[in-house]
């Protein structure tokens, strides 16, 4: 289907501003039309007739006319070069992709791969100690030579250390705020933003510019920082923290959640150790432990050449066991690289460790043997 792409990307920033439009909204009905521009050209019974839609928001998208503030928004993005990220593009997050609350839409500062193999969210209290300060550190430096991409709020405290000692240890870092890319919040971090663009890292947010931070879209905020990584470590929060909450969604989104342990006397230490004690989270003191744990240690070349071997295989398990024969793999990553339906992949997964040819580890993560 030949698509205008300026005229498509009026409709994409068009889409989130219509009425009674969400984010699920918005992503069956690009899903049911195939692009955004078709969603707004169809006819009211066309629109009402899909799952979810009905009479009142088909006559939404029908009722819009004022693409003012889209208009507005495509002169900040050629202005500021910023990347807006539709979730049919390639380089939109895949792991979001299998979150079902995601954002249709993104704004994107930066040059960071928002697809790395390994993506690691560290989140805490805006009001660390020294140890959550020292903890931070050192699991950063622990993992620098793994090429992590490392995710977090931009807010101070544990948000703010965890970008800088990612910057000092030479990895990219990606900052996902609650609101515009016109603006840094808080102001104190708006040298750490441009220092983490320059270094190879980002900014990333589902608001249009001109949004301020509120409140209510840090919880917003949270579930992007959960959904974009593959696992979450939680190194300082009180139990009621908002860091909590991205506890929750990494765990509803099937990711890992590790929590650094602390005193029982400690404030600051009281969601983590609540975490550890309900097994909502893997107790984390080490990065070394991390790496093992996320099956992040590559093994060496020569073990995968005995792979070979085994030929009698079905197409399924031989694609799987060719996909791990470059890299240990998340189940989400086998899913979206194969190409191949989840209970296939399940199946074949199951026949592959039962036939001792591949292994699980914590954190849904899969190798060869």
């Amino acid at each position: 289907m030949n698509v205008d792409m300026s005229a498509e990307l009026l409709y994409r920033l068009a889409l989130p501003l219509v009425p009674n439009i969400g984010d699920i909204h918005a992503r069956t009905l690009v899903e049911h039309f195939g692009n955004a521009s078709s969603v707004f050209k169809a006819k009211l019974h066309e629109l009402e007739r899909i799952e979810g839609i009905g009479y009142i928001r088909a006559k939404s998208i029908r009722d819009f006319k004022d693409f003012s503030r889209a208009e507005q928004e495509i002169k900040f993005i050629e202005k500021h070069h910023v990347r807006p990220l539709f979730f049919t593009d390639n380089d939109y997050p895949k792991r979001l992709l299998n979150c079902y609350d995601a954002p249709p839409l993104l704004f994107y500062k930066g040059t960071a791969d928002l697809n790395a193999s390994k993506i690691l969210a560290i989140v805490g209290t805006r009001s660390n100690s020294d140890y959550g300060r020292y903890v931070t550190e050192k699991i950063i430096s622990e993992i620098a030579g793994q090429q992590v991409l490392i995710v977090s709020g931009l807010a101070l405290g544990i948000d703010s250390l965890a970008h800088r000692a990612a910057i000092r240890h030479h990895l990219p870092t990606v900052g996902v705020v609650g609101h515009g890319l016109d603006k840094t919040y808080p102001a104190d971090n708006n040298a750490l933003a441009r220092e983490m663009i320059r270094e190879g890292g980002g900014i990333l947010t589902e608001f249009f510019s001109g949004t301020k931070p509120e409140k209510h879209h840090f919880p917003l905020r949270n579930r992007i920082v959960a959904g974009l990584s593959d696992a979450t470590i939680l190194v300082e929060t009180n139990i009621r923290g908002g860091s909590m909450i991205t506890a929750k969604l990494a765990d509803a989104y099937n990711r890992d959640v590790f929590a650094v342990p602390g005193r029982t006397t400690d404030k600051y230490s009281s969601g983590c150790n609540h975490l550890i004690k309900h097994n909502k989270a893997i107790l984390l003191t080490e990065g070394d432990d991390l790496l093992k744990l996320m099956g992040w240690k590559e093994k060496k070349k020569e073990v995968r050449k005995q792979r070979s071997l085994f030929i009698d295989l079905n197409h399924d398990e031989k694609q799987i066991m060719q996909l791990l024969a470059e890299k240990s793999l998340h189940i989400d990553e086998i899913n979206l690289k194969s190409g191949m339906t989840s209970s296939a992949v399940a199946a074949a997964v199951l026949s592959l460790e039962l036939q001792g040819l591949i292994r699980s580890l914590p954190g849904k993560m899969y190798q060869l043997l």
